[in-house]
């Protein structure tokens, strides 16, 4: 048995399909327009540090997104640091989670991609089929009894849609977008973990500091207690003064606790992000020490190529952009050229004879060309949808460049306004000091209360623990600024520079 149907119409109709497929109805792409400043309002002129880029020159936004971030822990000079970093891109469940979405965007890219080539399939097995007594044969009446029929096929198919009016094409342009938005987002995921992992370990050196401190204070306040104790029994000081000292004691140690109790939280924190439990982490004391490094922000253009939330912004709106082209396509034709061939046959034995070979070009059912009239308006809320979608992505995107410009402008303040205040909290602690050694010397001397003592000690007390939190809020804000300029940075000697990446759209 064979079937055909003429193909010349159907392989000039289907050469200048092919043709054709390279066309896309999604509208040309275009960035928004965004007032870029030259120049960081908070930002310095840190010495030994110099910009990567020239001043005053603008560079359009081009994500450097290929790219993973480099290691700018470095710049701090503490191998704890670096440990720990790499146990948390190994381990960190966020890091996992974010990895693994990306694997799934690259088998969607994959599964559309493979729009562009045919479906082929092969099948073999029987159909049972009766017919009418119209179609049984020729010259019989409607009422004839019909027949029935047992016939055994073994044949290929082959389904493939000429791509006319880019339809597959924007799908994968759009597949593709979604697939590096991914891979932005996954850089700053990691760029996200570093850089909670660095302000969780610097928040858990300051809390040690704090620790360390208030455990001397303690010691010192349990000597003047006992101390007083035996003057008191010696009739040399009065109860109140006695009293006072406890006083004093007994806060320092619930303090104390106070402060333990955030150290372990904090371990807890950092365990979570290096993934593992709290229970089987620990980690050596050891007080934060004055971090002093300068990182250079460079120019707000060049924003745009490092902060990987970004160049997630700009994927999504190609991304969008392209499904409007797949909406479009909806108005025009589909052409689907479909074919089979093999062998079919009443009887199973017969099924591999020459002469049973069959073959069909063409759509076995429907059309070939089909053209949409009327769908009630769904392709053009589709459309709508898609448009829609694409201004979205927009305004998403002017939103995430302006957060980036406020984090940034946010961190430059904090760096500067800390390493004034740093600078004025030794000057007091200084003071403190020979103020508290003053009034213990005046005390033991008898020209002054023990009031004196105890609120000159306290002064102290709160300056240098101020003078700690400062000091770790510096290294936070380091950390923040890394964050907020998206990664990049490198030691070169004593000094950080950015480290220059080419870019790629």
């Amino acid at each position: 048995m064979s079937r055909f149907i003429p193909t010349r119409n159907l392989l000039a109709t289907a050469a200048i399909a092919f043709l054709l497929s390279a066309c896309s109805l999604a509208p040309a792409e275009q960035r928004p327009g965004i007032d870029i400043p030259a120049s960081y309002r908070q930002s310095g002129a840190p010495s030994g540090v110099t910009p990567a880029e020239e001043p005053g020159r603008w560079k359009p936004a081009e994500p450097a997104d290929h790219q993973a971030p480099s290691p700018w822990w470095g710049v701090f000079g503490d191998p704890v640091l670096v440990q720990l970093e790499e146990e948390a891109l190994q381990a960190n469940p966020d890091v996992a989670i974010a990895m693994a979405r990306l694997k799934q965007a690259r088998a969607l890219t994959s599964r559309s991609e493979s729009e562009r080539f045919p479906e082929i399939d092969a099948g073999f097995g029987p159909t049972r089929q009766r017919g009418t007594g119209a179609a049984a044969a020729a010259g019989r009446g409607d009422g004839s009894p019909g027949s029935t029929q047992t016939l055994w096929r073994a044949q290929a198919s082959v389904a493939y849609e000429v791509d006319v009016f880019g339809r597959v094409a924007s799908g994968i342009a759009a597949a593709r977008a979604d697939e590096a938005r991914q891979r932005a987002l996954a850089h700053q995921m990691l760029l996200l973990v570093q850089a909670e992992v660095a302000g969780t370990y610097f928040g858990l050196r300051q809390l040690e500091g704090e620790l360390r401190l208030l455990a001397d204070t303690v010691a010192l306040r349990e000597d003047a207690a006992a101390l007083l104790e035996r003057q008191l029994g010696a009739g040399a000081v009065a109860r109140h003064v006695v009293d006072q000292a406890r006083t004093e004691l007994f806060t320092a140690r619930a303090e104390h606790l106070a402060v333990a109790q955030q150290h372990a939280q904090a371990s807890h924190a950092l365990a979570i992000l290096l993934g593992k439990a709290p229970a089987s982490f620990s980690l050596a004391a050891k007080p934060l020490e004055a971090t002093v490094v300068q990182l250079p922000p460079g120019l707000p253009s060049a924003l745009l190529e490092r902060r990987p939330d970004i160049a997630a912004a700009e994927r999504a709106m190609a991304a969008e952009n392209a499904r409007i082209g797949v909406a479009k396509a909806a108005y025009f034709p589909s052409l689907a050229l479909t074919g089979s061939l093999g062998y079919e046959s009443a009887a199973l034995g017969n099924l591999g004879n020459w002469t049973q070979r069959t073959f069909l070009l063409g759509p076995l059912a429907g059309t070939m060309l089909s053209l949409p009239l009327f769908d009630g308006g769904r392709r053009e809320a589709e459309l709508d949808r898609a448009r829609g979608a694409y201004e979205e992505s927009v305004a998403q995107y002017r939103k995430t460049v302006l957060q980036a410009f406020r984090e940034v402008e946010d961190a430059l303040v904090a760096m500067r306004t800390l390493d004034a205040r740093i600078a004025q909290q030794r000057e007091a602690d200084a003071s403190a000091a020979r103020v508290a050694r003053s009034a213990r010397a005046r005390f033991d001397e008898g020209d002054t209360d023990y009031l004196a003592v105890v609120d000159a000690q306290r002064t102290r007390l709160r300056n240098r623990q101020s003078l700690i939190q400062s000091e770790g809020a510096r290294a936070r804000a380091s950390v923040d600024l890394v964050r907020a300029l998206g990664g990049g940075w490198e030691a070169t000697g004593s000094a950080a520079h950015v480290r220059s990446t080419p870019s790629s759209s």
